[in-house]
C-alpha cells in the first residue's frame, strides 16, 4: 500500500501521482495514512498539487477538505503562483526592473473580511487584512502583511527576495511563515501574548516580537 501514492517535493508546493488503478478509497486512505504517521513531507502549510482531471470533482473535494483538516492546501492546478514583478519590459535593465518590483511591493492591498480555509491572496504589493486568516487560509505578498486579526494560515511576505518584509497580526499563529527565502513554523504550544507582534528576519532567521498597534 506504501506505493499507492509517490510524493515529489517542488519548491512551491508537492505534486502526488497515483499508482496504475489504484481506486480513488485506496488512495485516500493511503494519504490518510501518512498524514496521521507525520509523513515529514506534509508540512502545515503546505500546498499540495493533483493532477487535474484525474478524479472526479466531488473527489478532490473530498481531498481538499482532508488537507484542509491538516492545515494544508489542495489544488489541480500545477503551475507556480503568479507573482512575477509587474514589469515585463526585456528591454529594461535588471536595476529598473528590480527598482519597480520595490516600488510595487510598497503599495498596499486592503482586504476587509476573513480570508476563509481554502482562499488564496495573491499580491505583487503589500497586504492589509482587516479580519482573520484561517487555518488552510494562504496569503503570498511581494511586500509586507499585516493582520488587523488573527493568523492561522500560511503567510509569505517579500515573495520577490524582500528580506525587509514583515508580517504583523494581533495574533500570530500561523500554520507556517514565510519571508523571502526563510522560512519557519509556529510553536506546538505558543505562549500567549496579549499584544500584537511581529515576524521580521534577523540574522538570518524569522524572529518574533512583541509591536505596540
Amino acid at each position: 500500500m506504501s506505493d499507492i501514492v509517490s510524493i515529489k517535493g517542488l519548491k512551491y508546493g508537492l505534486q502526488l501521482t497515483f499508482a496504475k488503478g489504484a481506486s480513488f478509497d485506496d488512495v485516500q486512505a493511503n494519504l490518510l495514512d501518512k498524514l496521521q504517521s507525520g509523513n515529514s513531507f506534509f508540512i502545515r502549510g503546505t500546498t499540495v498539487f493533483v493532477p487535474k482531471g484525474h478524479f472526479a470533482e466531488e473527489q478532490n473535494e473530498t481531498l481538499r477538505k482532508m488537507f484542509h483538516r491538516h492545515g494544508m492546501l489542495f489544488s489541480t492546478e500545477l503551475k507556480r503562483p503568479n507573482l512575477a514583478p509587474p514589469s515585463r519590459d526585456s528591454a529594461k535593465s535588471p536595476s529598473q526592473k528590480f527598482k519597480e518590483s520595490v516600488e510595487e511591493a510598497q503599495k498596499m492591498m486592503v482586504i476587509n473580511h476573513t480570508i476563509r480555509g481554502g482562499q488564496e491572496i495573491k499580491a505583487n504589493c503589500s497586504v492589509l487584512i482587516c479580519g482573520n486568516v484561517n487555518p488552510g487560509a494562504q496569503v503570498i505578498a511581494g511586500g509586507s502583511i499585516d493582520i488587523r486579526g488573527t493568523c492561522r494560515g500560511f503567510v509569505h511576505a517579500g515573495a520577490f527576495g524582500d528580506k525587509t518584509a514583515c508580517v504583523v497580526a494581533d495574533r500570530l499563529m500561523p500554520a507556517q511563515i514565510r519571508i523571502a527565502d526563510i522560512i519557519a513554523r509556529a510553536p506546538d504550544e505558543p505562549e500567549k501574548v496579549n499584544q500584537a507582534e511581529r515576524a521580521m528576519i534577523r540574522d538570518n532567521q524569522i524572529i518574533f516580537e512583541p509591536v505596540a498597534r
